[in-house]
């Protein structure tokens, strides 16, 4: 979905806007000069309410696999953000940018993984008497009902054993 545009100004200056229902910004791109070939190709400023330019993201640029056409791809995050925004930038004949965001896709879907490998049966519920929880070896009682050693305790109190201390006196 197209969300704004960047087009060059007399001075040279790529500027645009970005609106969406929470978003409303006044964007600008400058070129990164870097021999790096991994370095973004512009750096993505925005006009904060104090009238300043802030660094909010960078884009990058790609080629189309298809056509070979060369496209911008990048993100704007800001802590006002609630989440980063994902653009993509494509050239006009103009020379003009459309700017379409985009919502990353997860490569996997966790839920329906998990769902796919369970089958419908639901487990029987606790206490239900049809079927009895296997029994484990080497898991000793509940020390709720039984006190250390082996002794039985009064249900809902526990026990003090004294102390050698004050067995003695």
């Amino acid at each position: 979905m197209n969300i704004g545009s960047i087009k060059q100004n007399d001075a040279g200056i790529f500027v645009g806007k970005i609106a969406t229902l929470t978003i409303a910004m006044t964007i600008a791109l400058r070129e990164v000069q870097s021999s790096n070939p991994k370095a973004p190709k512009y750096e993505v400023l925005a006009l904060s309410a104090s009238r300043a330019w802030v660094r909010v993201g960078a884009l990058f640029e790609l080629f189309s696999n298809g056509t070979g056409e060369s496209f911008l791809n990048g993100k704007i995050e800001d802590p006002s953000l609630a989440a980063p925004l994902y653009i993509s930038a494509f050239r006009q004949e103009d020379g003009s940018f459309n700017l379409v965001w985009s919502r990353p896709t997860r490569r996997r879907d966790l839920a329906a993984e998990v769902a796919a490998k369970t089958d419908d049966a639901l487990p029987p519920l606790p206490g239900d008497a049809t079927e009895a929880p296997p029994v484990q070896e080497g898991l000793g009682e509940s020390s709720a009902e039984h006190g250390f050693g082996g002794e039985q305790q009064e249900p809902g109190r526990r026990q003090r054993k004294p102390r050698e201390t004050e067995a003695a006196e």
